[in-house]
């Protein structure tokens, strides 16, 4: 009896294994009848009604191996007529913050036709999640918005903008772009909020069996690991494993460069001790009056060095 329901508590742990986030974003989510699990996530985050519109054909959404770790673009719209764009990062990229900058410009000038007035602009909100470590910081979850603030007063500036033939003030954080940073990795609490339920998805692939999180449950049926084909299970498996070989190579080469920095800073501190000590000696032969020819030749330090001590 015990080992029978052992089996079974086996069986659904198993059962209830789920697609990694990156990779369902990047092929099953992308198919309409999906939607609703990326809008769950999106309304939650941003508290709101969320409509995904599509999944942005980029680079980033190809289906080849040498892809597996670019990034995923979705175009979405909120309750207010906003334009959303959703990135998903895997790996680590050097101008990272650069390129979520540039993203969102271009989302800007695509929605807005040639002539058309300023008025046109739609804000644009840029999310990523972040499965690599973008810098130093004790949360998972960062958020970032323009404001412009008195330099002497300290107020907030306010912009008078038509819209229906009304006056209407507007803070630049109401029409500039808004950026959320999730560093999936950092999260390490319990989770209690619908948020905290998402990343704890998003990190460990756990979804809780009664959540009412919009978007969770219906990532419960849709994301089940073995409700994929055979061919399709060896495709994801073989993402996993590359993504943690990806992460070993990059952490064997960090401690490596650190290793490397350290040596080479131990050999670059003896040769400052040595040079430092080749001064001292001029400094003293200088106050005994050594002629600075001297100097040079018994320290080997020039002539421009000597006169600076």
């Amino acid at each position: 009896m015990k080992r029978k329901k052992e089996s079974e508590e086996i069986m659904k742990d198993l059962m209830d294994k789920y697609i990694r986030f990156d990779w369902a974003s990047k092929r099953l989510l992308r198919q309409k009848a999906n939607f609703s699990v990326l809008e769950g996530f999106l309304t939650v985050l941003l508290n709101e009604k969320v409509t995904i519109l599509e999944i942005l054909e980029s680079e980033g959404n190809q289906q080849f191996a040498e892809d597996k770790f670019n990034w995923v673009d979705i175009k979405a719209r909120n309750s207010k007529d906003e334009i959303i764009i959703v990135e998903i990062q895997n790996t680590r990229e050097l101008y990272y913050l650069e390129r979520i900058l540039y993203g969102v410009a271009k989302a800007i000038t695509e929605h807005i036709d040639l002539g058309k007035s300023y008025e046109k602009v739609k804000k644009v909100y840029s999310i990523s999640i972040l499965y690599f470590d973008i810098g130093h910081g004790d949360d998972y979850l960062y958020h970032g918005q323009t404001h412009f603030i008195g330099v002497h007063t300290g107020d907030l500036l306010k912009i008078s903008t038509k819209e229906k033939e009304a006056i209407v003030s507007k803070s630049p954080a109401e029409i500039y772009p808004e950026y959320f940073l999730i560093r999936v990795n950092e999260f390490d609490k319990v989770a209690v909020t619908p948020l905290e339920e998402w990343v704890n998805y998003l990190k460990n692939g756990v979804i809780a069996s009664d959540t009412k999180v919009p978007g969770l449950a219906e990532a419960r049926e849709k994301l089940r690991y073995y409700n994929m084909t055979k061919e399709e299970r060896y495709a994801y498996d073989e993402h996993i494993n590359a993504i943690m070989i990806q992460n070993d190579v990059l952490s064997s080469a960090k401690l490596e460069g650190l290793i490397e920095g350290r040596a080479e800073g131990r050999a670059e501190g003896r040769a400052e001790g040595e040079k430092e000590k080749q001064r001292e000696i001029a400094r003293n032969l200088k106050k005994n009056k050594v002629s600075l020819e001297i100097i040079a030749l018994s320290t080997g330090l020039s002539i421009e060095e000597i006169l600076t001590l």
